[in-house]
């Protein structure tokens, strides 16, 4: 996708985190149309902060639109200051009403000075996934593992996220049942893919968007009809 193009794919996407609960209706005089599907991309400053989603925007195409609702420095983590469900993407979020919502938080649980357990994680993570289940649209909902952490400069450890932030993303994927995507693996070894050692470049951003395009079932939400 070309400059001009991502540009346009973020005026679209800011626009759709504005306007929140307002239908979108693609209607002519003559012909009924499909209301496109609603994709929510929930998270932290990897999903606000980079391209990925309008990377996967490119890849599943005008059937679809996306909701960008990351926050910088957002975490799972109730007890954190910095937790997502007290922030008001969250509330946008869940305005939108959308069909699939994908899931990606965890980054900032690595902080050296939460002192969270894996088991407050697991609960919070469940408080969660249960408010974004609970949604009248019913969507699909698919918990993605972030990418590796390279700096050591800043509280996040990359060492506390592998040991124990992953292994309870996966915790949370079992008890739940939600389908969980690896956006580690394709970046793990690769600190070249980083702006920081946290924020993934363009190149990075665009390994995330792949394994999510691929691992999410795309005709699980057929269209609806204004």
């Amino acid at each position: 996708m070309n400059r001009t193009a991502k540009l346009f794919a973020t005026t679209i996407i800011i626009l759709i985190t504005i306007v929140g609960t307002e239908t979108y209706l693609l209607t002519t005089t003559q012909h009924r149309q499909p209301l496109p599907i609603r994709v929510a991309c929930v998270g932290d400053s990897i999903t606000r902060g980079t391209e990925y989603t309008l990377d996967l925007w490119s890849q599943i195409g005008s059937n679809y639109v996306i909701g960008d609702f990351g926050v910088g420095g957002a975490t799972v983590s109730l007890h954190s200051d910095a937790a997502y469900m007290n922030k008001t993407a969250f509330e946008t979020a869940k305005q939108f009403q959308p069909d699939i919502v994908i899931v990606m938080l965890g980054t900032n649980d690595a902080d050296k000075t939460l002192n969270e357990t894996n088991q407050q994680f697991i609960s919070d993570y469940e408080t969660l996934l249960a408010a974004l289940a609970a949604l009248p649209s019913k969507p699909d909902l698919y918990i993605v593992q972030p990418p590796p952490i390279y700096n050591v400069s800043v509280n996040l450890s990359g060492e506390l996220f592998a040991s124990r932030v992953q292994p309870s993303i996966n915790e949370v994927a079992n008890q739940t049942g939600i389908p969980v995507i690896d956006a580690y693996s394709p970046l793990l070894g690769h600190p070249d893919l980083f702006v920081d050692g946290i924020h993934p470049t363009a190149g990075g951003a665009q390994k995330i968007a792949d394994a999510i395009y691929a691992a999410v079932d795309w005709t699980a939400k057929p269209p609806t009809y204004s």
